[in-house]
């Protein structure tokens, strides 16, 4: 059995969505400071992009993937959010479902890290 970085994935999608908690914060805090531009950080998915995970055919009964359907890349859609005219490009309700979809993926990333430290306690115990 190969080595497990399922903990250190999760550890460091925790420090990403502590980071982009940490912006929209700032981008909340300045939402009337005029001429303040909001900032977001790069998304997870450029991290996991950098680092392949290959799937091993280990049977002959195994599906091939062609090159176009191992590609799973989504290319993001630029929204188009409008700057007051104080030149302020922070919008309320933009930062509010940034901070949503963080909460929601920090649920999710504590969700699996307890699930597989319960699933190895329990082979651990066996």
């Amino acid at each position: 059995m190969g080595p497990l970085y399922l903990f250190e994935l999760a550890s460091s999608q925790a420090r990403y969505l502590e980071l982009r908690q940490s912006t929209i914060a700032t981008n909340v805090a300045n939402a009337n400071t005029p001429g303040f531009k909001a900032r977001d950080v790069e998304p997870f998915n450029k991290v996991l992009d950098s680092t392949p995970v290959r799937l091993a055919t280990t049977s002959p009964s195994h599906m091939q993937l062609s090159a176009a359907e191992s590609d799973t890349r989504a290319t993001a859609k630029k929204d188009s959010w409008d700057v007051v005219h104080s030149g302020n490009s922070v919008s309320l309700e933009q930062e509010m479902i940034k901070g949503s979809d963080v909460s929601r993926d920090y649920s999710m990333n504590s969700a699996v890290v307890r699930s597989f430290h319960r699933m190895l306690l329990s082979s651990a115990k066996t």
